[in-house]
Order: C-alpha cells, then sequence, then structure tokens
C-alpha cells in the first residue's frame, strides 16, 4: 500500500472547515480535477453513504467515495474506488495552535488496481509523486476557500 500525504492550517475552526470539506457544492473550487457529481446519497457525508463523481476530461475518470467514517468537526475518511487504483482518504481536523483555525491532514493510502513489476515502478516514479502534488493542491485550494469563508 502506498501514501500520499499532505497537510495545511486553514482559517476555520474544525467544524466549519468539516462542513467546507462536506459541501459537495464547493469541491469544484477545491478539489484538484473534480468535474462533477454523478450521484450522491442523501446522508453524504454520514457513514455508509456514496459520492460517484466524474473528474476533468484529463483526469481520474469516474470515482466512487464510499464513507467509512464520519465524525463531524473532526475527521471523515472514504473508501475511494477508480480505474487504476482503489484506498482509503482521511481528512482530519484539529484546532490549530494558536486556536484561532484548523490544522487538516489529508491521506491518501492506496494501490494501483493492475498489478505486476511495472505498475510497481510506475508508482515510485510517478504515481506516487503525482498523488502528493494533487493533494497538495487540493489543500492550497481549500485554505483559499476556508480563508474566504471565514471573511463572510
Amino acid at each position: 500500500m502506498a501514501r500520499a500525504h499532505r497537510a495545511t492550517v486553514v482559517d476555520l475552526p474544525p467544524q466549519r472547515a468539516f462542513e467546507l470539506w462536506a459541501d459537495l457544492s464547493r469541491w469544484p473550487t477545491f478539489v484538484d480535477g473534480f468535474g462533477h457529481v454523478e450521484r450522491v446519497d442523501d446522508d453524504w457525508p454520514d457513514a455508509g453513504a456514496t459520492l460517484v463523481w466524474q473528474s476533468v476530461p484529463t483526469g481520474r475518470g469516474r470515482v466512487t467515495e464510499k464513507v467509512r467514517h464520519s465524525l463531524p468537526g473532526e475527521r471523515i475518511q472514504t473508501e475511494v474506488f477508480e480505474e487504476r487504483l482503489q484506498g482509503t482518504q482521511t481528512v482530519e481536523f484539529a484546532p490549530s495552535e494558536d486556536g484561532a483555525g484548523s490544522g487538516v491532514i489529508l491521506t491518501l493510502d492506496y494501490k494501483l488496481t493492475q498489478k505486476g513489476l511495472l505498475s510497481r515502478i510506475t508508482d515510485v516514479l510517478f504515481i506516487r509523486g503525482a498523488q502528493n502534488s494533487a493533494l497538495a493542491r487540493t489543500l492550497s485550494r481549500f485554505a483559499t476557500e476556508a480563508a474566504q469563508e471565514a471573511a463572510l
């Protein structure tokens, strides 16, 4: 299992940061490669809820996320399934050290769906770096959205 992992601090308290993350109408502004929602259960982001979304044309294709754990204001963990990989994505929210915002940690533990030596090499040389970059872009955009939300 491989891991992509990034962290940032945002200008919202943990509960509000969680709510912003769970608001699918805001995903186009911060989730890297997000295109549009195809289907979402009414109880999103509660445990057991499923979201199916489509990436931008040059992206990941169809992505299915099923909520494994959801603790509002603390964390949301989803099982992620797409054509090339499957894994677990966890977003954690905690009060920042200064108490004015939140620390946000985004982790994707994944394995490639295609097996073999070539896929392992491709993961180490290309995919792992691309995943880390995508998480970094997502968190950077999320911080921008949180700052705008905090200013309201």
